[in-house]
């Protein structure tokens, strides 16, 4: 099993696509170990001193230190994601793949229609290049709450990359939306 690592905006996360499905048509994301207790994987990565964060979307896993450097980290998430995958155990021990509700006025049904599309059309694809994930939370006076996850949490670059990028965008096309936020 080939296992691409790849490098993302965000210095301290770190791309692994393991060229299989991870966990297809969702996302999750841990930020601590008790978390990760639902994903026998995700526990596994934990239990790897220096790691504070574990995202895995369709195809690929992120993963987030905060001590070590990269060259020790890397060939024990290796092989910790090899073995999971090799062995066929299950990546989350139950279904509870959850989302946050989202929030809005029924009244801006066909706005937030019209931010999901460009959303799920324009941004998240980008994103998930760089081994993160954006989705939509709410939209409330003009304001755009979205959700960022992986790569893209604490990431140096989301502030820009959510204010000249994505309300750039939103903007553009969507003329009520007046600002974006991260939740």
């Amino acid at each position: 099993m080939f296992i691409e690592t790849v490098s993302t905006p965000n210095p301290n996360t770190l791309k692994f696509i393991p060229g299989c499905e991870v966990l297809p048509g969702s996302t999750k994301e841990y930020t601590n170990a008790i978390q990760a207790q639902e994903s026998p994987l995700a526990e596994k990565i934990f239990s790897i001193d220096g790691i504070s964060g574990v995202f895995f979307s369709d195809d690929f896993i992120t993963v987030t230190k905060t001590k070590f450097e990269w060259p020790q980290l890397k060939p024990i998430i290796l092989g910790e994601i090899m073995d999971h995958f090799i062995s066929g155990q299950p990546l989350l021990i139950a279904d509870n793949v959850s989302k946050m509700d989202e929030f809005f006025d029924p009244a801006d049904t066909e706005t937030v229609g019209k931010i999901k599309e460009l959303i799920e059309t324009r941004v998240r694809p980008a994103v998930a290049h760089d081994g993160g994930d954006i989705t939509f939370q709410g939209f409330k006076s003009g304001i755009v709450y979205l959700n960022l996850q992986g790569a893209c949490a604490g990431c140096p670059s989301s502030t820009m990359t959510l204010k000249n990028g994505i309300e750039n965008l939103l903007k553009h096309y969507v003329p009520e939306v007046m600002e974006v936020q991260a939740i």
